[in-house]
């Protein structure tokens, strides 16, 4: 699966999926990312993501994005500086963000 994202669409994917994995979106959350990209490409990759049913396709996704573009340290850092954002966004933290965020950083690491 190849996938052919620009670098916006794939940060708007990856904070999309931290809003998405404990199965509730918040209003926050939702307004974070909107805050950080456009409205119209967040609707797009929504979709997407919604549509992206099993959890090890969102994933595979990630992780093939990221083996194929090269993202520099602090590329690395300010997206990982946007998925804790977004996890705070609502002022609580669940097992299911904690996990998603340890995984992400340590593919992003």
């Amino acid at each position: 699966m190849i996938n052919i994202w620009t670098k916006e669409e794939f940060t708007t994917y990856v904070l999309l999926y931290v809003a998405h994995c404990n199965y509730i979106e918040t209003e926050e959350e939702s307004k974070y990312i909107i805050s950080k990209i456009d409205e119209d490409l967040y609707n797009k990759i929504h979709t997407e993501i919604v549509m992206d049913v099993d959890e090890k396709i969102k994933l595979d996704k990630i992780k093939e994005y990221l083996q194929e573009n090269k993202y520099s340290h602090e590329e690395k850092k300010e997206l990982l500086n946007d998925i804790k954002n977004v996890i705070f966004a609502d002022g609580t933290v669940d097992n299911s963000e904690k996990k998603v965020f340890n995984f992400l950083k340590k593919i992003l690491s």
